[in-house]
């Protein structure tokens, strides 16, 4: 043993960070002493404007950071459902490949996470019904991180099973999600 090593009846000191070794600028986790407190460190429950945490890493006293882009209205040909509608029947589909890049955008944009345009329209060319769960889980999230209860939920996507008018269905549920959402953070309506 050199005379720089501890004796071995004595705890090392810590090497940065917290007492309880947590890398310096990082409090610890949630339930254990010096953790901040907030209302959303609790789980299951996501934090306000989207913004998830790397495990281990809180912001001080539980304040996140507001959430993204907003579209500036939610007028035109992405936002209005009877629209949407009918251009998705004129163009044989098409426009609901075009929608769902679009929302897919909104989306990841507003909540800083998510699948994004690209792989929304990747997915909608190869396995369209999977969309029917997948955007409303993520408008399900950006519900939940700005602490409100969402309208839409990822069985939503179950109504699939019903065919043509299960996709109107859903499709006007989950576009009066979305719309209620911008207008709630400062989009003007059409």
């Amino acid at each position: 043993m050199s005379d720089q090593d501890p004796p071995a009846d004595r705890p090392l000191p810590p090497q940065g960070g917290s007492p309880q070794g947590n890398p310096p600028g990082n409090p610890p986790p949630p339930g254990q002493p010096g953790a901040p407190s907030g209302q959303w460190q609790q789980p299951g429950q996501y934090p306000p404007g989207g913004q998830y945490q790397q495990a281990g890493q809180y912001p001080p006293g539980g304040q996140y950071p507001q959430g993204g882009v907003v579209p500036q209205s939610i007028g035109g040909p992405f936002y209005s459902a009877g629209l949407v509608i009918l251009l998705t029947i004129v163009t044989c589909g098409i426009w609901g490949a075009v929608w769902s890049y679009r929302t897919g955008e909104d989306l990841k944009q507003y909540n800083n996470d998510g699948f994004g345009g690209v792989l929304n329209l990747v997915i909608f060319l190869l396995l369209s019904p999977i969309l029917m769960f997948t955007i409303p889980m993520e408008i399900e999230k950006m519900y939940q991180r700005d602490g409100r209860e969402s309208p839409v939920s990822p069985l939503l996507g179950l109504w699939i099973l019903l065919p043509l008018i299960g996709n109107i269905i859903w499709y006007v549920k989950v576009q009066a999600a979305l719309n209620d959402f911008w207008l709630s953070k400062g989009a003007q309506p059409a």
